[in-house]
């Protein structure tokens, strides 16, 4: 999500997509031939987390993945972003939806948080935009607990010739890293210490979920 982070339009843009599962879905059909509906069920899966959880959502954009939480339910959640425009707007969708969350500037490859702190991180949209997303599967993998979970989701190269033109065209501009493959989401994983428990692949977008 970093490529987004200078400019507010981007951010008014993304939101307004992914908060609308009815738009998302032909979006990401035409853009990256997948199907968006696999990223809103993780999204759900928060709401199975026991009461006292400690959730990290990193990077966490404009807060699209609170409509996860049950209202109510008692988390610890940690929105971190590097981007002050998404955090604003994930503070201003957390008092819309009632759901208490920390929100926390914070770059993914350095976070401020103490080692074994979370039993669940979510990352959704993110690992693509950096130029070392194995850099920061090995951070995150830092705060994890033994046993928590990370979940979400990356687009990467080798679905198509029209999405690796769109990657390619992406890191042109600043907003995504050079594009990897499935292969490479494996080895970042499989790098830092964690057991790959799902790795799917929806046209260009790669969901995952790991267990440290």
């Amino acid at each position: 999500m970093t490529g987004w982070a200078g400019s507010r339009l981007a951010a008014r843009v993304y939101d307004f997509g992914v908060e609308r599962e009815w738009l998302a879905r032909p979006a990401g059909a035409v853009l990256w031939g997948t199907d968006t509906r696999l990223m809103y069920e993780t999204i759900r899966t928060i709401g199975a987390m026991p009461a006292g959880s400690a959730v990290l959502d990193v990077p966490c954009g404009g807060g699209p993945a609170l409509r996860g939480m049950r209202p109510g339910q008692d988390l610890r959640y940690v929105a971190a972003d590097i981007s002050p425009v998404m955090l604003s707007r994930t503070r201003a969708r957390a008092a819309r939806l009632g759901r208490a969350i920390t929100a926390t500037a914070a770059d993914i490859t350095r976070l401020p948080f103490a080692d074994n702190r979370f039993d669940l991180c979510l990352c959704f949209n993110g690992l693509h935009c950096l130029p070392d997303p194995a850099a920061a599967v090995r951070e995150i993998s830092r705060c994890l607990k033994d046993g928590a979970r990370f979940v979400g989701d990356t687009i990467v190269r080798g679905a198509g010739i029209r999405q690796d033109l769109a990657i390619q065209a992406f890191h042109r501009i600043g907003l995504f890293g050079p594009g990897r493959t499935l292969d490479d989401v494996e080895r970042w994983f499989s790098g830092a210490g964690m057991r790959v428990d799902r790795l799917e692949l929806s046209g260009a977008v790669a969901h995952f979920a790991a267990t440290r």
